[in-house]
């Protein structure tokens, strides 16, 4: 399954659950998120079941990357019950982002 792309709404809906959710903070004009898109989307795949895997724009959702204190992008940040467990910036690989779920779940 792909990443979900969420606006606010869907993503404090979302965050809030008990189900832990790995978000990308995102922008069309990054260039470094669109070369790690790939290993994203196949991080999504492969925790299918485990794991939401989403994407907040934050050129639609400035307010919201505001409220998240996002200052670069690409930032990942992994919430679970509506808190923020850990964030990585700028990821240069698939096994870097592994990495970081395994350790902010562990």
């Amino acid at each position: 399954m792909a990443a979900i792309h969420m606006n606010a709404e869907q993503f404090h809906e979302r965050t809030s659950q008990p189900n832990p959710v790995l978000v990308e903070f995102w922008a069309p004009w990054c260039t470094y998120c669109r070369r790690i898109n790939t290993a994203y989307e196949k991080v999504a795949e492969q925790n299918e079941g485990k794991l939401t895997v989403a994407k907040v724009n934050i050129d639609d959702e400035p307010q919201l990357a505001e409220a998240e204190h996002i200052e670069l992008v690409p930032t990942l940040v992994l919430y679970k019950d509506g808190a923020p467990l850990g964030s990585i910036v700028a990821p240069d690989s698939k096994a870097k982002i592994d990495a970081f779920i395994a350790e902010t779940l562990a």
